[in-house]
């Protein structure tokens, strides 16, 4: 059969229209013929988002973005997300708008949700969210830096205001010669110093003969305690303590009245007893002196011996009385 020019013309224009179509429909990233999932997501702001997007899930590419627009007249922004993959998750899950790189790209992911809730179908709208990009995540760490500083710097205008209003001319005054003391303060520290310095360049060998002495002493004090110690000071400290103890033992035991020692110091009556046999013998040796004729009698020639007379002034009657 022999077409006619006017129907061969027909079917290229029919083909061309038809591959213009097929082509700009693969530019815009939607699909002719819908065979996959439609979602949408609306953001106040998509940060640049472009339509062809890649729309991802845990790092693989389930879909692209096929159209935004706005939704209101309040300038939210509806972006249609077109999923070729099968996967299903709850109608919760969040479509997240994030930086895909540093020079400000942007992609959208979403993170599946698996709560028990309706799964998603074609045609609902998904929960939205943006994370934070590196710009502003920067700034918001930023931005209370940022606000410190201008608080110290305020506050250190006020302080050199305060300062300045203190400070009068007498003040100043006041301030330049304190200053100028100070210097003088330095210069002097600085003399003393050379001074010190000379000292100790022209005392050089006697500090460093001093030295030496002085490390030599340290060393014989050192044989010193070795002696000592090999002496057997050691054992000589150790009695020594222990009769220190046992002096102290003794001692508490003559505080509780143990013992002669401990009865002569507790004991009142035995004290009165042997103070008062103590009186009497020395009584009874100053009558023996006094009056020996009472105690010796000595005959001669069978004389008669006298008899004793008692003296007026005997002492042991006297302590007899008493």
């Amino acid at each position: 059969m022999k077409l006619s020019r006017e129907i061969k013309t027909g079917i290229i224009v029919i083909g061309g229209i038809l591959l213009f179509i097929l082509g700009f429909s693969y530019l815009k990233s939607s699909p002719l013929f819908e065979d996959g999932t439609t979602l949408y997501a609306v953001y106040k702001d998509v940060g640049g988002l472009q339509v062809g997007t890649p729309v991802t899930i845990n790092g693989f590419t389930v879909g692209t973005v096929s159209d935004i627009k706005f939704k209101d007249g309040g300038g939210n922004l509806v972006v249609t997300l077109s999923l070729k993959n099968d996967f299903t998750f709850s109608k919760n899950s969040p479509a997240e708008l994030y930086d895909t790189g540093i020079i400000g790209g942007k992609g959208i992911q979403i993170k599946p949700v698996f709560d028990g809730a309706e799964m998603a179908k074609s045609r609902d709208t998904l929960p939205s969210s943006t994370q934070l990009g590196l710009t502003q995540l920067v700034q918001k760490q930023l931005t209370p830096l940022q606000q410190k500083i201008e608080g110290a710097v305020t506050n250190a205008d006020s302080l050199l205001m305060n300062v300045n209003q203190v400070l009068d001319t007498k003040a100043k005054n006041d301030l330049r010669e304190t200053l100028s003391g100070l210097n003088t303060t330095v210069s002097s520290f600085k003399q003393s110093a050379e001074v010190l310095n000379r000292i100790l360049t022209t005392n050089e060998v006697t500090l460093e003969g001093s030295l030496k002495n002085f490390e030599t002493l340290t060393s014989n004090f050192a044989k010193l305690s070795d002696s000592l110690n090999n002496a057997g000071l050691g054992r000589t400290l150790a009695r020594l303590e222990s009769t220190i103890n046992d002096l102290g033992n003794l001692m508490a035991k003559i505080e509780q009245g143990e013992g002669t020692i401990g009865k002569l110091m507790k004991d009142e009556e035995l004290y009165t007893n042997l103070s008062n046999a103590s009186r009497e013998l020395d009584l009874l040796l100053q009558d023996f002196r006094l009056n020996p004729k009472r105690y010796v009698n000595v005959s001669v020639f069978g004389k008669k011996q006298k008899e004793y007379e008692l003296p007026e002034d005997d002492p042991a009657a006297k302590m007899n009385e008493q």
